[in-house]
């Protein structure tokens, strides 16, 4: 069974406020009785792609002390540029290709996908990264479960705001996942509110907004409520290849 920590959207843009509540997170995470296996950030970690916020969220995520509990495993949102991305919070060399990475665990592997368009607020995962997904899934061990995680929901929300910036060419990973039955689930964020729905036979699954909360049509005219709390997410893939979610809210 992997049990996995989800969070996404902190926007830390050098103030007390953004800084307050990713601690918040942060402090409810570090301190859980039985530590997850890891915890995956699903981008729009900077509000502004400096270097100097990514230096703020390595400190918080205890990416350069190495402190944290479990692997902390990040992809990069449309708010974030990859080449400070790489060298300010992941400590690699600049460059300007997709942020992918790997991560093989006890009961399944993780895949962070680079689903940015530098200079857009949209996405697509491309074929660079879609040839690089199939690749690392071919080199699974057989019978092993994996998730993708990446930024942009394949799916409406129901909300012009974060439907507006899609993600694009949805049909080149639906027939991606015709060919991999060994994908569990999609994990996402973007969007700023807990969700799950499902995209080519699979689940997705929206992670909260740790900056703000969106409001849906229905629950009123401004889209950002930044008085609710800050939210988060467990995932848990269990032996039969079951994706099962559950929701909390940090006070």
């Amino acid at each position: 069974m992997l049990v996995l920590a989800h969070i996404s959207d902190l926007h830390l843009d050098g103030t007390a406020r953004a800084a307050e509540r990713a601690r918040r997170v942060r402090d409810r995470l570090w301190n859980t009785p039985e530590p997850p296996d890891a915890l995956l950030v699903t981008g729009d970690i900077a509000d502004h792609g400096t270097e100097a916020e990514y230096e703020e969220a390595a400190r918080l995520l205890g990416l350069r002390d190495g402190d944290a509990p479990f692997p902390v495993l990040t992809c990069p949102g449309n708010h974030d540029r990859r080449a400070p991305y790489r060298t300010a919070l992941l400590g690699l060399p600049a460059a300007d290709g997709p942020v992918n990475s790997a991560h093989v665990l006890d009961g399944g592997a993780v895949l962070m996908c680079d689903s940015t368009l530098p200079g857009r607020d949209d996405g697509e995962l491309d074929e660079e990264t879609c040839a690089w997904i199939e690749s690392t899934l071919d080199g699974l061990d057989d019978g092993a479960r994996a998730l993708l995680a990446f930024h942009h929901p394949p799916v409406p929300v129901h909300h012009p705001l974060p439907d507006s910036y899609p993600l694009r060419a949805p049909e080149r990973l639906a027939a991606l996942l015709a060919r991999r039955p060994e994908v569990a689930g999609l994990i996402t964020g973007h969007a700023h509110t807990p969700a799950a729905g499902t995209f080519a036979g699979r689940p997705v699954l929206v992670g909260p907004g740790v900056t703000w909360t969106l409001r849906l049509p229905w629950e009123g005219e401004q889209a950002a409520d930044r008085d609710a709390p800050p939210g988060l997410a467990f995932h848990v893939l269990d032996d039969e290849g079951r994706l099962t979610s559950h929701f909390r809210v940090v006070t």
